[in-house]
């Protein structure tokens, strides 16, 4: 069993920026970040492949990064030019099922971390 254990969110102002990190109890070749806003479905965010392929949603290209260090395990989700929109409960997930071109279908994802919370004002 993969444990996830996510961390850096918080409260900042539209424009400001942040750094998510998620410490994972084992490797795995392909993981990803998810969001799910109030009363909305979890939406995918970015995801990370061993490869080094990076995929991104539209919403946040250019302005969200993704990466990983091997050494330490961890996940990582830098996010800057935060928008009020990209308020939501953030996690990471980890063991893929899925096919190339799903890494944004969350149920294509076995384990999930519990969660930190993003909140940018206007």
């Amino acid at each position: 069993q993969v444990q996830l254990v996510e961390s850096g969110g918080g409260s900042v102002q539209a424009g400001g920026s942040l750094r998510l990190s998620c410490a994972v109890s084992g490797y795995d070749y392909y993981m990803a970040w998810f969001r799910q806003a109030s009363g909305k479905e979890r939406e995918g965010v970015a995801a990370w492949t061993s490869g080094g392929n990076t995929y991104y949603a539209d919403s946040v290209k250019g302005r969200f990064t993704i990466s990983q260090d091997n050494a330490k395990n961890t996940l990582y989700l830098q996010m800057n030019s935060l928008k009020p929109e990209d308020t939501a409960m953030y996690y990471c997930a980890a063991y893929f099922v899925g096919f190339s071109g799903e890494w944004f279908n969350h149920r294509r994802w076995k384990y999930w971390g519990q969660g930190t919370q993003v909140t940018v004002s206007s």
